[in-house]
């Protein structure tokens, strides 16, 4: 990617410091998780996972999905009937690169091989989309690093106390989209879907030659570069359309006031192509999830509602001063280049409030745009200061991200549930996979059903709260089966309910009641593992 003319092309010795950069970022995002991988031993294992683990071990499950033979995504973390999707495919594309023996170890270091690949490419399109605004080399430098490091004052609440104020954690410590640095570290379709984005609004930006072929015209690249994105996160592409929009409602809206003229097809022209070519996945997701059953009971449980706005004024309120002075001077130089990021951050209320289940999502990219501004202005206003100026910046913005990346060790240095899991309850999962028919239903603590299907070709019953289907009337249905007091009609009638083949019993399900599963003549014990066992459900005439 290049920049619009009237900026500085990036040079190849900038490429190569964009790219030593992003290599030397991903390599100390890794380090935590190599270090997770020294630490297991003979009693625990590493999931490959230092946070949000029970997601880490459903983007397993899906690949292992896809090395089964799926095309279409059908979760394996609920008993309910599927059609299939084309949902998360990269997942599951990667399952076919692995086979037995050590499968769930290639699964987990192919994914951190795609997310530091993923990673790389965030950081770089970071760089191109900065490059469009900055001239100088040394800000370029700035802003891509504070953009892919950078965080709110979530460590200032955090020390004040304040770690849980009105009701939420500091988004810098959960939102990977309202900042960036979660999804480098530990979320590869988050940081592929931030590239795609970037990339293609700096295509966006670019000018048409004057004889274009198909692919130089104005805004095709958007749509390819968005299209490809659909498929990795069809949400994204919705902020592109916004952002976009905004751009061309905000040069509509400046022509009127200084010429009195609505210069319709000089701004909208340019979005035909980006909305036609990345349109087909949004519009298939759309309606798909509206109309299978399945997935629009997934969509009902997959909240992700934004926080009380003093949340994202804590987020961004350090960069929102001079971001708003660096709008006025870009704009100033280009109005057509300087109302994109200008139009992304005015538009940013509407998007993370916007009446939907997923609402956090809008924010994606927005940080990156926020800190080109917020460097704008300090050059612009701070002067002969602006250096300092920069420094504080960096100093208050990082420490969240340094905290995170200090945990990730921690996380790692100490085994223990959900980051490590017990061997032996490893060993009766793989055990448990050759005795089970691929797809068979197992039934288990909540805990336990979320880490199976990561090692095991298997569905259950519950295990991932936004994928299992009426989780919240399950949990203590599945909590009394394994409860003393509950009757041998009321469990077979759960286990005929949910098609169950198999019961789970370790520690995480002595934890719900103390019912001894082996009493049961209707179940029998095919896998035993030091504290763990696994029961067949007998059928009539077994």
């Amino acid at each position: 990617m290049t920049e619009s003319s009237g900026r500085s092309p990036v040079t190849r010795r900038e490429r190569r410091w964009a790219l030593a950069f992003a290599l030397l970022v991903m390599l100390a995002l890794t380090l935590p998780y190599l270090l997770g991988y020294a630490r297991q031993g003979e009693d625990w294992a590493f999931t490959g996972f230092l946070y949000g683990v029970e997601d880490g071990n459903s983007y397993i499950a899906k690949m292992l999905r896809g090395y089964a033979g799926d095309w279409l995504f059908r979760t394996p973390y609920t008993a309910q009937p599927q059609g299939g999707a084309v949902v998360l495919l990269p997942y599951l594309l990667l399952g076919k690169l692995t086979a037995p023996p050590a499968q769930h170890e290639q699964l987990v270091a192919l994914y951190h091989l795609f997310r530091y690949a993923a990673g790389v490419l965030a950081v770089l399109a970071t760089y191109d989309f900065a490059a469009l605004f900055l001239k100088r080399v040394d800000l370029r430098r700035w802003a891509t690093a504070l953009a892919t490091l950078g965080g709110g004052l979530g460590w200032l609440l955090v020390i004040l106390g304040q770690g849980n104020l009105l009701g939420s954690l500091p988004l810098d410590f959960y939102s990977p989209e309202s900042f960036g640095f979660l999804a480098l570290f530990g979320l590869l379709h988050l940081a592929l879907g931030r590239a795609l984005l970037l990339w293609g609004l700096v295509a966006y930006l670019r000018p048409a030659p004057e004889s274009p072929r198909f692919l130089d015209r104005p805004g095709v690249k958007t749509g390819l570069l968005w299209l490809a994105l659909g498929l990795v996160q069809p949400l994204f592409v919705v902020v592109g359309w916004a952002v976009i929009g905004a751009h061309a409602l905000a040069l509509l809206v400046r022509g009127y006031v200084r010429d009195h003229q609505m210069s319709w097809g000089t701004h909208l022209r340019p979005l035909t192509w980006p909305l036609l070519l990345s349109a087909p996945m949004v519009v298939y997701t759309a309606v798909h999830f509206q109309l299978d059953p399945f997935l629009a009971a997934w969509t009902a449980q997959n909240l992700l509602p934004s926080p009380h706005p003093l949340h994202y004024l804590l987020a961004y309120g350090l960069v929102l001063p001079p971001a708003v002075f660096g709008a006025r001077a870009l704009i100033r130089q280009d109005a057509r280049r300087g109302w994109l990021p200008a139009a992304w951050v005015v538009v940013l209320p509407l998007l993370v409030y916007f009446p939907i289940n997923v609402q956090r999502r809008l924010a994606e990219g927005v940080w990156v745009a926020l800190v080109v501004l917020a460097i704008v202005g300090i050059e612009a206003f701070a002067k002969e200061r602006a250096g300092l100026v920069r420094a504080v910046l960096a100093a208050l913005v990082l420490p969240t991200s340094l905290l995170l990346w200090v945990g990730g060790f921690q996380a790692a240095w100490s085994p223990a549930e959900p980051v490590f899991r017990p061997s032996e309850e490893l060993a009766a999962f793989e055990q448990l996979a050759t005795v089970a028919e691929e797809g068979e239903v197992v039934l288990a603590a909540y805990s336990t059903g979320n880490a199976l299907p990561a090692w095991a070709p298997l569905r259950v019953v519950a295990g991932l709260g936004t994928e299992s289907i009426g989780w919240p009337g399950l949990e203590m249905r599945i909590a009394g089966f394994y409860q003393s007091g509950t009757g041998d009609a009321e469990r077979l009638a759960l286990l005929s309910e949910f098609g169950v083949s198999y019961v789970f019993w370790g520690p995480e399900e002595r934890a719900l009641g103390d019912w001894w599963p082996a009493s049961a003549d209707y179940l029998r014990s095919v896998v035993e593992v030091g504290e763990y066992a696994v029961f067949e459900v007998l059928m009539e005439g077994d």
